[in-house]
């Protein structure tokens, strides 16, 4: 009922609204344009879909831009998370594994955008960033539900990255420019060269920027003194041109190339090396991503500020395992549509509001190959498809000296009805539909104070991949009988087999959240700032979705140990010898966030702390990615009139014992990182950049995915850009 309740309270704002819609006399900046001034204002694209300033959203959002960035000098993307608390990567040193969670959710639970463009290249093992760092301006991580505007897959969270523009490359007063980098890092021995070239108009109207970045490394040091194998060889390139015929109108596309090589073992993940049954494999990841969008924002009307975005994804990974001739695929792509639009109104004097509303359709689309099966398909791979609807509308009520108080008030309520379809050859297809809603608000006494909460349902639909999996999930010796060449030779072989499971229902939480945040000018010294946020939530998470694997206990016993009134071990479903995705576990996940900015002409500092913790509400056990308490900090020295900055950034976390057994408990652990930045502004070496650092500095041995999983051991890097314009 208060679904309804909700959907109701929305709708009626929306027909008030455009009842007072010609007596708004308010200007708008077209979203293109805000999209622009993201990275360096610290606005936020992505957590409303109508930009503001990251400090007053209601939650918890975090914008790490490009000069961030550019000093993790990161060799992937998951470099720079140390910047967001409560966001983390669990797959261990390599890159070929990177998987992302958010307050504890990962996989499916969290949406990961390109631009816009939704990346649904999902696997048990393979990671989902295919890009490469260099050709990334902003990374957006909204923290918490938001499938009152993205539906589906937002469970957690949004990791949203922006591609570089021309604008960004470009000065006001340059119509070209090209820039040159390369660099290196010892802990892999990595090697990086890079070019990229931006060009517009003179007239502005159309613009262009390409970049090209290759990288190739090998094994990586770890901090036990150890080598885990490894060996990559990337080629990353994106294009993107941008056309505005009018003040109003915008055209842009863009291509995201990425074609990745490496040898290592098929699950990546951790600190595996190769053995039977997870045997190295040569890896070709083929990725692209092409993107078009549409921006009309007329100055004559607050109504219109419509996007319309475009997108066809396609994620290949092919495998072929080393010293045989097996070759198995997952390809995944995506096609899918957005549409929103703003309309903004003034309320009188001391009101005004935006309607956020549109609609999305999606379609992913899997196809998975085994070249040692009989029919060709891939365990676990089903060839399968996915199709979803959806359409939401948010109202952003802002209202001065509310009730006679001082300040602002602030409400965000906003609602998302979304239909989702899965289908698959010889199997039953299966749909369902889901209603999300959310209510923000936020209050800001002075303009320097912000306290808010909010409140929101959200969902993750079952994948093609949990409903529909089936054949070979691996195959395990059976100790109950003698091998095929007696009890000393070889075991038999038997094989645990995936059950497709059509009657599985959505995830589904609901998330409170309450904190406050300060914006300050003139702490220290005249013209710093400080900007501080941070939050309590908490989850109730229902119907996790979670493999179950079976196998006879019988399997582990030898001949003598047999009882003959126990089912025997044997293959596949017969013996009870299976996988299946259920719906298993209702979880509580709760935590604590703080972040928090300082700057001047002198120093500055970005910290974040962190902590989380996760239940089974039916058994007490913990559940979901978990991570001890965590606090970092980067801070540094600026040297004015010397074009010189150093820093260091400090990583402490606390002892993780939120395990269910002893034997997973990991130590707590200190690691620092130290850098230096030299770039000149002015004189015959401007536009050169010289970077030089340590990482993980005292060569700490530190686990932060799981015990006995050690992180890299100390990096010596290296990096150096020369950019002209004209």
């Amino acid at each position: 009922m208060k679904r309804f309740l909700f959907i109701g309270v929305a709708a009626g704002a929306l027909q008030a609204g455009m009842a007072l819609a010609q007596d708004s006399e308010a200007q708008t900046q077209s979203t293109e344009a805000l999209i622009r001034l993201a990275a360096a204002d610290q606005i936020t694209v992505y957590a409303t879909r109508s930009p503001i300033p990251a400090f007053d959203y209601p939650g918890q959002v975090t914008v790490v831009d490009r000069d961030a960035i550019d000093d993790f000098n990161p060799s992937t993307i998951s470099d720079v998370f140390d910047a967001v608390p409560g966001a983390q990567f669990d797959s261990g040193p390599r890159r070929t594994g990177d998987s992302p969670a958010i307050r504890g959710l990962s996989g499916a639970g969290v949406l990961v955008l390109f631009d816009g463009a939704r990346q649904s290249f999902l696997s048990g093992h393979d990671g989902r960033f295919f890009v490469d760092p260099d050709l990334v301006q902003a990374v957006e991580v909204v923290r918490g539900p938001t499938s009152a505007l993205y539906g589906s897959g937002a469970l957690g969270g949004v990791i949203a990255l922006r591609t570089v523009t021309a604008e960004d490359l470009l000065d006001e007063d340059e119509t070209g420019v090209i820039k040159f980098s390369a660099g290196y890092q010892s802990v892999n021995e990595e090697w990086r060269g890079g070019a990229t070239g931006a060009w517009r108009t003179a007239n502005g109207i159309f613009d262009v920027v390409g970049n090209l970045t290759y990288r190739d490394s090998s094994d990586i040091e770890l901090g036990n003194d150890l080598d885990l194998p490894a060996d990559d060889e990337l080629l990353s390139s994106l294009l993107k041109a941008t056309v505005r015929p009018s003040d109003a109108l915008t055209f842009s596309a863009s291509w995201i190339r990425f074609d990745g090589e490496s040898v290592d073992p098929n699950n990546p993940q951790g600190a595996n090396i190769a053995n039977p049954g997870n045997e190295n494999v040569d890896r070709n990841i083929d990725s692209n991503t092409v993107q078009g969008l549409v921006n009309y924002a007329p100055a004559n009307t607050n109504l219109i500020d419509l996007n319309i975005v475009g997108y066809w994804t396609q994620n290949e990974v092919e495998e072929s395992v080393i010293d045989s001739t097996r070759v198995i695929t997952r390809d995944v792509e995506t096609v899918g549509v957005s549409i929103d639009n703003r309309s903004k109104f003034a309320l009188g004097d001391a009101a005004n509001l935006t309607f956020t509303y549109g609609g999305e359709y999606y379609r992913d689309k899997q196809i998975g190959r085994d070249n040692t099966t009989t029919d060709g398909a891939r365990g676990g791979v089903p060839d399968a498809e996915g199709k979803f609807y959806g359409a939401f509308v948010q109202a952003e009520l802002a209202l001065e000296r509310p009730i006679g108080a001082p300040g602002v008030l602030t409400v965000i309520p906003g609602v998302r009805w979304d239909k989702f379809e899965n289908e698959a050859p010889g199997e039953p297809s299966t749909q369902d539909e889901a209603v999300s809603p959310k209510v923000g608000v936020s209050y800001k006494p002075v303009p320097e104070l912000i306290l808010f909460g909010s409140w929101a349902e959200a969902f993750r639909a079952p994948s093609f991949n949990e409903i529909y999996s089936d054949g070979v999930h691996f195959r395990i010796p059976n100790l109950s009988v003698p091998g095929p060449f007696g009890p000393f030779g070889p075991p038999a072989f038997v094989t645990n087999f995936f059950i497709p499971n059509p009657d599985l229902i959505p995830e589904e939480s609901e998330t409170w959240e309450v904190g406050a945040g300060v914006d300050l000018n003139g702490v220290l010294l005249e013209g710093d700032s400080f900007t501080a946020k941070g939050s309590y939530y908490r989850s109730d998470v229902t119907n996790l979705i979670d493999l179950d694997v079976n196998i006879p206990f019988t399997c582990f016993l030898t001949p003598p140990e047999v009882l003959p009134f126990f089912p025997p071990c044997g293959s596949g479903e017969p013996f009870g010898n299976t996988s299946q995705n259920v719906n298993v576990t209702n979880a509580e996940l709760e935590g604590f966030e703080l972040e928090g900015y300082y700057d001047s002409d002198y120093f500055y500092a970005r910290a974040n702390f962190s902590t989380i913790d996760g239940r089974d509400i039916d058994t007490g056990d913990f559940v979901g990615v978990l991570t001890p308490d965590i606090f970092f900090i980067d801070a540094g020295v600026k040297a004015p009139g010397t074009d010189i900055r150093f820093g260091g950034r400090v990583t402490i976390a606390g002892d993780f014992e939120s395990v269910n057994s002893p034997t997973l408990m990991r130590d707590s652990y200190v690691v620092g990182d130290l850098y230096f930045v030299w770039q000149p502004e002015s004189g015959p070496l401007e536009g050169l950049r010289l970077d030089l650092g340590v990482d993980n500095v005292a060569d700490t041995d530190y686990q932060v995915v799981a015990a006995g999983v050690s992180q890299p051991g100390r990096n010596l890097k290296a990096a150096i850009s020369w950019r002209q314009g004209f």
